[in-house]
């Protein structure tokens, strides 16, 4: 009877830990900041001797400060911490650190270390559900409720070595790229106070990156030796810092932040750019429009710039006026998946001869270069619906259900699909498969259809 109420105990704590380190969160798509990220992350991973297609990198909604590797190789980054770094050296610092986890093998052997860490939070379990067994509820209480902080710390123990190791890492790359490790010692100065704080009261980031005095002086001597502490960024990577930031806080902001941020007297392009996105959001149009042209007048060769005013007039309804400035967007880069997206959405709102087959060519190049993108499918099932193709439509809305994990309703439309489908067609044996690993008796799958869909993923 106490081994399989320990079992369960134990069971119960490797649940609470995950589910404390996996909050419902929302990765946004914007294709002028992937670009951006791109263009500072993929040079890292080469000389650290990764393969920049085979790592994925992820921006998550979310205002704390944060970044990590999780699930292979993927980089996951906050919104919080972009905004709250200073210059793209400091961004450049974390991503240097994150991919040292990556090429130095650290997932495997933190793998290992949360299994010896989880040791005495089972133990402390065990001996909270005896004492409340005994009758000092109280007292098994604390035990239990402590349980995932002895974990957290036994965990940090076990990588204070590989710490360390990314962090001489991230000042190595940087250096072979000729570039100033300069960002990672002020990140990491900048934000020393958090070691005052108390665990629950500091950054994500700061709690599996302890920040203790001589790990800051080790990284800031790595990095003086270098002789790139006083390197500045490019003039293109400031621009681009600075318009991804007042990108993301155009959008995820208050418009009262965003007026403090930048202040009407600032002319400057990413202050308007900020000013036209944070009018939009509070449907202010008219100032959203008179925003955006300036800047289209100043740089008309900016594709992110017609990509935005499309954006505002077809959230105002404008669907129609939005397929001109989508178009210009695609030709100053073209195939851009998510560009190719939302002029397709345009497309298939204004609805016009040859609309919903420009669309169609359209969603079909973005689902060449992302075939799990949910939204592209479920445009593509309005496309189809347009033109009639009722079975079509049900595979496309089943492969946008699947690619956000709801499986009960790629079920559904996946089964409506095969009816109508013909037979051994590569579209009929796609449904299929879709039925096939959604199958509710399938033992693998139980577990998702008592919880649901997992993510939700925002398009910006």
């Amino acid at each position: 009877m106490a081994r399989n109420i320990l079992k369960l105990a134990a069971t119960a704590a490797l649940a609470a830990l995950m589910a404390a380190s996996a909050t419902a969160q929302s990765l946004i798509r914007d294709a002028e900041i992937e670009e951006t990220l791109r263009d500072w992350t993929d040079p890292i991973l080469e000389v650290a001797g990764l393969q920049p297609n085979d790592v994925g990198l992820y921006l998550i909604n979310d205002p704390s400060l944060n970044a990590f590797v999780a699930n292979g190789q993927n980089i996951h980054i906050h919104t919080g911490l972009i905004i709250a770094a200073d210059s793209s050296l400091q961004i450049k610092g974390v991503i240097g650190h994150e991919t040292c986890h990556i090429a130095c093998g650290h997932s495997v052997s933190r793998s290992r270390a949360a299994g010896v860490a989880m040791r005495p939070a089972l133990l402390s379990i065990g001996l909270g559900i005896l004492a409340m067994a005994a009758g000092e509820g109280g007292a098994g209480a604390a035990l239990i409720g402590s349980s995932q902080q002895f974990a957290a710390l036994n965990f940090f123990t076990h990588t204070r070595s590989e710490e360390a190791m990314a962090d001489a890492a991230a000042v190595e790359y940087l250096t072979q790229l000729g570039q100033s490790p300069r960002g990672i010692v002020e990140f990491f100065e900048n934000f020393r106070y958090q070691e005052v704080l108390s665990s629950a009261r500091r950054y994500p980031y700061f709690r599996a990156h302890p920040l203790a005095s001589d790990r800051i002086r080790n990284v800031r001597m790595l990095a003086e030796e270098t002789g790139l502490m006083d390197l500045p960024p490019t003039d293109v990577e400031q621009r681009q810092y600075e318009m991804m930031r007042a990108k993301l806080i155009g959008f995820l902001d208050t418009p009262n932040k965003v007026a403090r941020e930048y202040p009407a007297s600032d002319q400057s392009q990413p202050a308007r750019y900020a000013r036209a996105i944070a009018a939009m959001q509070a449907s202010d149009i008219n100032r959203a429009l008179e925003q955006v042209e300036t800047l289209v007048e100043e740089d008309p060769e900016n594709p992110y710039y017609w990509e935005l005013k499309g954006q505002i007039l077809f959230e105002s309804g404008r669907a129609a006026e939005s397929v001109a400035p989508h178009a210009r967007s695609l030709e100053l880069k073209p195939g851009q998946p998510l560009l190719l997206i939302n002029l397709a959405r345009s497309l298939n709102a204004r609805d016009e001869p040859g609309d919903v087959d420009t669309a169609e060519k359209a969603l079909r190049d973005a689902l060449l270069a992302e075939p799990n993108n949910a939204f592209a499918w479920a445009q593509l099932a309005i496309t189809y619906e347009k033109q009639g193709r009722r079975a079509d439509a049900q595979l496309a809305t089943a492969e946008s259900a699947y690619a956000v994990g709801d499986i009960v309703r790629a079920n559904r439309f996946a089964h409506f699909a095969v009816q109508s489908l013909e037979p051994g067609t590569p579209d009929y044996r796609r449904a299929d498969d879709i039925l096939l690993v959604t199958d509710a008796n399938n033992p693998d799958n139980r577990d998702m259809y008592r919880r649901g869909p997992r993510l939700s993923f925002s398009a910006q």
